[in-house]
């Protein structure tokens, strides 16, 4: 019987849609699903919640149970879901608002750029403690990463750990659907191979039925006002770059140095019409205070509302299902480090690629190059993700600094020495989340 253990259960919207699919394998019937969380109130909804799905679902044969005691809860687990958030809103506003006052104006900040960095250095120290508990308890679990920065947790915990551990966004699959739907294509006769790094991942190929359907999606977001407006930064970006790229507008507007460094392309690009208004910074911040002021109301209103029980798109079930459950072979994108996958980008850098997961579990796959012109704007990121990582793991300041130095955004709109202030000053708005850092214990 397999063993599944969901670490930050809280996050129940993850916690509900990865428990909903995965019972729907039949390998999974009589599996344990447990639940961990720091918050003791959360862990109890994250139950409920579980519960219901299971009596919704009929699934007698299966098992669910709560802890706060993650080493507890590892034992005989044969896969973990991570989808922790370490650090409270207020730090997180500091992640958005001390760039901002700097100019770096960072919309969502859980990624790249200075916010995502910070956001990087409070996290690590958490997901190795993890990665040193599922090393120690159930060595050969499948671990399954949700929580963000995603590539450079994901290549710090690669690094460091010799877990089966690989990264999962929901941002190739759905983009692939979203295209789908504007060239009127039936998403299972859509093909695609998707490579780069997370959230800068582009479609090399993207076919419908056999037949190169980019012809289509140009004369889509060139002809109607409505698909150019969905995703204006996209769109932009694929009419002069050629492909398409993963991640929506509003992160993207940050990875680069063209949509947010002057007020008025935030007013052309980024705040008009576009899906969900990637010109309004702090737009994670805003919903983090909705969510904070109105979890328990909408908890509330979740128990009235009926359950649905037809699988979703996420990887995680399909892939438990193809490693420790039936076998069934599955192929997805995920975060993997880059040893002969991509052979324009970094050595060892962490690179989101098509991988085949099976019984023998994670085997990425070779992909060549890049076309030479995304090579350049994924290079840019991947090589500040790795100065980043080695500053976390070897506590050196001067790296992060240099990380944050040659973002795109960041070092389109400040000098060196404005740089190193603002960094300076995120470092001490972090100082009691950094424990590997010197002095900032």
């Amino acid at each position: 019987m397999a063993k599944i253990v969901f670490i930050g259960a809280g996050s129940l919207v993850f916690t509900k849609n990865l428990v909903r699919d995965l019972l729907t394998f039949p390998a999974f019937k009589d599996c344990t699903i447990s639940l961990v969380d720091i918050d003791p109130g959360r862990l109890a909804f994250a139950k409920e919640a579980v519960d219901k799905i299971i009596d919704a679902g009929h699934y007698t044969s299966a098992k669910v149970e709560t802890s706060t005691d993650r080493a507890r809860a590892l034992q005989g687990a044969s896969g973990v879901v991570c989808t922790i958030l370490v650090g409270g809103l207020d730090i997180i506003r500091m992640d958005i608002e001390i760039p901002k006052k700097y100019g770096v104006d960072i919309n969502v900040g859980d990624t790249r750029g200075p916010a995502g960095i910070f956001r990087f250095l409070r996290t690590l120290p958490v997901m190795l403690d993890i990665c040193r508990d599922i090393e120690r308890i159930c060595p050969d679990a499948i671990f399954l990463n949700y929580s963000n920065p995603m590539a450079m947790l994901c290549r710090a915990m690669q690094s460091e750990t010799k877990l089966q551990v690989t990264g999962l966004c929901h941002s190739v699959q759905g983009t692939a659907a979203m295209l789908a739907g504007w060239i009127g294509a039936p998403v299972e006769e859509v093909t695609y191979t998707c490579a780069g790094i997370n959230h800068q991942a582009f479609y090399l190929e993207y076919k419908w039925n056999g037949k190169d359907a980019y012809p289509l999606i140009r004369e889509a977001v060139e002809n109607r006002s409505e698909v150019y407006n969905e995703e204006q930064v996209r769109n932009e970006m694929f009419l002069h770059l050629d492909y398409y790229v993963t991640e929506s507008s509003g992160h993207n507007s940050e990875y680069n140095a063209w949509f947010r460094k002057r007020p008025d392309l935030i007013e052309k690009y980024c705040t008009h019409g576009t899906g969900w208004n990637p010109g309004e910074y702090g737009l994670v911040v805003k919903y983090g205070d909705r969510m904070k002021q109105n979890w328990q109301k909408q908890m509330e209103e979740w128990r009235d509302s009926p359950i649905e029980l037809e699988r979703g798109e996420e990887y995680a079930s399909y892939i438990f299902n193809a490693t420790i459950g039936d076998g069934t072979l599955f192929e997805f994108n995920g975060n993997v480090r880059n040893f002969g996958l991509i052979d324009n980008v970094p050595e060892g850098a962490c690179v989101e690629v098509p991988v085949l997961a099976s019984s023998k579990g994670l085997s990425p796959i070779h992909v060549g190059k890049l076309p030479d012109h995304l090579a350049v704007l994924v290079n840019t990121s991947a090589r500040c993700e790795e100065l980043a990582v080695e500053g976390a793991l070897t506590g050196d300041r001067r790296k992060i600094f240099h990380a944050v130095a040659f973002d795109p955004l960041t070092s389109a709109v400040l000098s060196l020495d404005e740089i190193k202030k603002m960094v300076d000053e995120m470092f001490e708005a972090n100082r009691g989340w950094l424990p590997q850092f010197e002095g900032y214990n």
